[in-house]
């Protein structure tokens, strides 16, 4: 096993956008091999390489007894239905805020080979390929709640043993009615 230590919420990693994976090597399997390990060690539902502090677009998934990764993914929806609900995060510990989020999902990139890969998704497993593109995109899953909800968010961070004090939380600016991350 090769788990690694996850970057917390105020690492400026997880606020960068992730750069192409180009290469298909023994050093990206490698990473893929770490972000499977140190989810399944914590217990995650997905693992993307910016919370490993390796900025690649590459991520691993374990939704519903199906156990991955992507390279390099592109989200398509292929209609507007949304779902609401409970969402957490490794990089924020313990912490979970209901999250809006579409129903529907196609995930195309890449396996840890080069080999073209698709993930459709719904429910739990659309939310999983959201949220980690979200944290390839810099974006945390904070940055897609409302006002409202993001204000009570805020105020429950701030009350962790792990705040720093230093961390701002973005709007994103993608449009969460849109397609994401066309590239």
């Amino acid at each position: 096993m090769s788990i690694q230590p996850i970057r917390i919420f105020g690492d400026p990693v997880l606020r960068t956008a992730a750069e192409d994976v180009d290469t298909f090597d023994k050093e990206l399997r490698g990473l893929v091999k770490d972000l499977l390990d140190t989810m399944r060690d914590e217990g995650g539902a997905g693992l993307a390489a910016p919370q490993l502090g390796v900025s690649k677009r590459v991520f691993s998934f374990d939704v519903d007894d199906v156990i991955g990764h992507i390279v390099n993914p592109v989200l398509e929806f292929p209609d507007e239905e949304e779902q609401d609900g409970p969402e957490g995060c490794l990089s924020l510990p313990g912490l979970y805020f209901d999250t809006i989020r579409r129903q529907n999902v196609v995930a195309k990139g890449f396996n840890e080979y080069g080999d073209p890969l698709q993930i459709v998704g719904t429910g739990l497993m659309a939310r999983c390929l959201q949220h980690e593109t979200d944290h390839l995109d810099g974006i945390i899953f904070i940055d897609r709640l409302d006002a409202e909800r993001r204000k009570a968010a805020m105020a429950e961070i701030q009350s962790q043993d792990w705040y720093n004090g230093d961390v701002k939380v973005k709007v994103t600016p993608h449009d969460s009615k849109g397609v994401f991350f066309k590239r």
